[in-house]
Order: C-alpha cells, then structure tokens, then sequence
C-alpha cells in the first residue's frame, strides 16, 4: 500500500509540471502569434507606428515591422535551417528536462513554459514564413516581439530560482538534518 502512494506522489507532480508547462508555453504562443499577425496586417515592413497621441515616445520606443533571418540583436542572419534545426533541439531539451527534474518548485515549470513557448513561437515564424516577424523597438537597442522577451524572462526566473534555491541549501559539508557530514 505504500509503494501506491509514493508511486502516486511522484506521478502527480509530473503532470502537474506537464499542465503548468503546456498551459504557459500554448498562452505564450497564442499571444505571440496574434501580435505578430496584427503587426503583418497592419504596419509594412520596413516602417514604423504609434499612435499620434503618443508621438513624442517615437525616439524611446514604437513599432517597427522587421522581418528577421537570425537570432537576438542580428546574429546568424541568413542560417534559417540551422537555427530551426537548433530550436528543435532546444524544445526536445526543454521536455526532457522538465520531464526528468526533481524540482517541486512551480516557478521552474513557468519557466520553463515561457521558455517553449518562446521558441515554438519563433520556430512557427521560421516553418510558416522563413523569417521571425520583430516588432518591439526600444530606442537604438534591438528590435524583439513577445517571443524574445518571453526567452529573456525566463531565463531571468531561472536564474532567480536557482540562486534562491542555492541560498536554501546547505553548503558543502554542513550537517544533514539526520546529523551526518
């Protein structure tokens, strides 16, 4: 009878991490692909828009249609095919991990959802129309969308995590809780 409820509690997690892990990812996705439709549909490539109330922001942040063949700030233009191949390997990645990770913390799962969700949402761009539609310009920085920023959060909660769950634990050597070294 025991051995169900282990076998119970560790299942449970797991498809739990699977619904958080799917739930954020398919929102983000959803997300990224409607701004990215509306700003196809509506502002040309090439140009830029905000509202005429908002004109004065023009030199801080507005919208710029690009159309982008690489990665963050205009690295591996033109490489299409290895970066699809590469994001694959990531989402395979992604899956595996949080498939085997012991981790009970939510916040990983999140995560790790906005991560996949991320990378599919460029990856559809890449499979559907050879390019990632960038909108989001903010002064002279780089031009993103929601997919990027989405990757940058998360790899900013992960690290939050991480260095939260270093401060925890133990440091090498300390006493257990049973008193052993």
């Amino acid at each position: 009878m025991s051995e169900n409820v282990v076998v119970q509690d560790k299942t449970q997690p797991r498809g739990r991490r699977f619904f958080i892990l799917f739930l954020v990812a398919g929102l983000l996705v959803a997300l990224d692909q409607w701004t990215k439709w509306l700003v196809r549909k509506n502002i040309p490539v090439n140009e830029s828009w905000l509202p005429d109330s908002m004109a004065w922001l023009a030199p801080y942040a507005r919208f710029l249609h690009i159309q982008n063949s690489g990665v963050s700030f205009g690295m591996f233009q033109n490489a299409n095919a290895v970066l699809t191949v590469f994001v694959l390997v990531v989402v395979v990645g992604i899956l595996y991990y949080v498939f085997t990770m012991e981790h009970e913390n939510t916040w990983m799962w999140v995560a790790a959802g906005l991560y996949l969700g991320g990378a599919v949402g460029n990856l559809i761009d890449r499979l559907t129309i050879g390019k990632v539609t960038d909108f989001v310009s903010v002064g002279s920085f780089y031009i993103f969308n929601v997919a990027d920023a989405s990757i940058n959060i998360s790899v900013a909660m992960l690290l939050i995590v991480f260095w939260l769950g270093e401060k925890k634990s133990p440091p090498p050597g300390a006493p257990t809780s049973e008193g052993q070294a």
